[in-house]
């Protein structure tokens, strides 16, 4: 006999996260709205909201997966959405605090097609956002009931994050070849920091916010950090062979900035004659278009997907420890699928 998820209809994730952005966004538009209004500009600027100047805008946001993972993370132990919107919107803060300073950081020019903030206002200005969007994250959180608790859950994920982005800088000035090179196991502790760590306090959050046991918050935490580590295998998947149109960056973008990338990582951990070729071309700033080849044939673009679908397996079965309520286990199973899947 079928189980009760097998006569769902099946889970239209873009409507799902659709449904959190818009549940979270006034609380959003709020917390804004408590901060300086140059800020909030150029939040809202981050945000796709406005342009330069404030000017409304209709330019493409993110994806808000974090917003979705604390809204689901709350309804998955048995309380209504709204309840997880505290933790998505300090969650989102954050996240953006973290963007804007990373691309100051990394000198990136653009994001989703646009100039960044330090691009478009200043340097000064975008450190300065930055800085007071996670004081609004902290003040957020701060005025709920489990306050503390809570509290504690973001700054631990904040540290997992600095050491992650410590680890990523250091990452850019080491060899590709040798005993210093980075390697995948490197590599998987640094994205799990960076990426994974605030994906797992969104859901953490949401569910402590809802009321959660210990078990159940400690299970989306688990789920959140291998779903975060996923999404950014698949980002750098993106990063060398997205489709500009989607990503808002050129072909080959990160291969052209040498990062050091799972797939990169990965094809130069391969004994074949194409890693031997693609180390020589990335030591010696060779054509990037050379190299994305070399890095395919060499086994780099399948390994990192083959990555990504077994870090989705593991979120799944951190999902299984826990019984979810209602309809959000399914869509946040759902959702993982879907982020590794995106636009490839």
């Amino acid at each position: 006999m079928p189980t009760p998820s097998a006569l769902r209809a099946p889970v239209d994730v873009p409507l799902v996260l659709e449904r959190c952005r818009e549940t979270v966004r006034p609380a959003l538009r709020e917390a804004l709205g408590r901060t300086h209004p140059w800020v909030a500009e150029m939040a809202a600027y981050s945000f796709g909201w406005c342009e330069v100047g404030g000017a409304p805008s209709a330019a493409p946001g993110g994806k808000g997966v974090r917003q979705a993972l604390a809204v689901l993370g709350a309804e998955a132990v048995g309380a209504p959405g709204g309840a997880g919107v505290p933790a998505a919107v300090a969650v989102e803060l954050t996240h953006v605090f973290s963007l804007l300073h990373d691309d100051i950081m990394d000198g990136d020019p653009a994001r989703r097609g646009r100039p960044t903030v330090w691009k478009a206002y200043g340097t000064g200005p975008a450190v300065l956002a930055g800085d007071a969007l996670f004081a609004l994250a902290v003040e957020t959180l701060a005025a709920t009931e489990a306050g503390p608790s809570a509290l504690r859950m973001l700054s631990a994920a904040l540290g997992d994050l600095v050491r992650g982005q410590a680890d990523d800088l250091l990452f850019a000035d080491r060899p590709w070849t040798g005993p210093q090179r980075v390697r995948s196991a490197q590599y998987r502790t640094m994205a799990e920091h960076k990426t994974g760590a605030l994906l797992g306090c969104a859901a953490a959050l949401g569910a402590l916010l809802g009321g959660g046991s210990p078990s159940a918050v400690a299970a989306l935490d688990r789920a959140g950090r291998r779903l975060g580590l996923a999404f950014q295998i698949v980002d750098d998947v993106l990063g060398v062979w997205g489709d500009p149109q989607v990503t808002g960056k050129p072909v080959h973008n990160d291969l052209r900035e040498r990062k050091k990338t799972f797939p990169v990582l990965a094809a130069l951990d391969s004994p074949s004659p194409e890693a031997r070729r693609l180390a020589a071309v990335l030591t010696s700033g060779g054509d990037p278009r050379e190299a994305a080849v070399l890095v395919e044939a060499a086994g780099g673009r399948a390994a990192a997907l083959d990555e990504a679908r077994a870090h989705i397996a593991a979120a799944k079965t951190a999902l299984a420890d826990v019984s979810l309520q209602g309809a959000a286990g399914d869509e946040l199973r759902a959702l993982s699928a879907f982020l590794v899947a995106r636009d490839l």
